[in-house]
């Protein structure tokens, strides 16, 4: 029994050109300057759109107190 609807190759590769994969679109944080994906909050400083959605810096500022806490219970 035969195929009587076959595709020739280069049907096939002309309807499949259009599924080729694009690359990820990268902008520069407005507040700190390093690369980041468009719409998505920046992992380095948390800010997305002027405000600060992630609280890394509170949360970096939180973790240097604590540290400093155990430090001086050490020494003491």
């Amino acid at each position: 029994m035969v195929n009587q609807m076959r595709h020739t190759r280069g049907h096939t590769r002309n309807r499949r050109s259009h599924h080729a994969l694009s690359g990820v679109g990268f902008i520069l944080c407005e507040k700190c300057g390093q690369p980041k994906k468009k719409h998505l909050a920046c992992s380095h400083c948390g800010f997305y759109k002027g405000k600060d959605i992630l609280g890394i810096q509170a949360k970096a500022d939180k973790a240097e107190v604590t540290s400093k806490a155990k430090k001086t219970t050490k020494t003491k």
